[in-house]
């Protein structure tokens, strides 16, 4: 039976470590320069519509909040009814 090695010898070419740092530090410097790019690209919200975004949000905010203190309000109510507690 004979067995053959899958695993090659490395080979060393004395400036391996150095080439895969500056590779590591040019993927940086890329990686930045593609940041910077993509946020020259950002539109940034003109005062009216900013103010508009924030109401509509908050509007939004408020809504959900009373929804969910009626479910709350109801289901206690409920379960205070259905266990015979005093009710609030």
């Amino acid at each position: 039976m004979t067995t053959t090695s899958t695993k090659q010898g490395r080979q060393d070419d004395g400036g391996s470590g150095l080439r895969r740092v500056s590779e590591s530090v040019m993927g940086v410097r890329r990686f930045l320069r593609q940041v910077v790019s993509e946020l020259k690209k950002v539109v940034r919200p003109t005062r009216n519509e900013l103010i508009t975004y924030t109401s509509v949000l908050l509007v939004f905010v408020m809504v959900i909040i009373s929804y969910i203190f009626v479910l709350d309000y109801g289901f206690g109510r409920l379960v205070m009814w259905a266990f015979g507690g005093e009710g609030s």
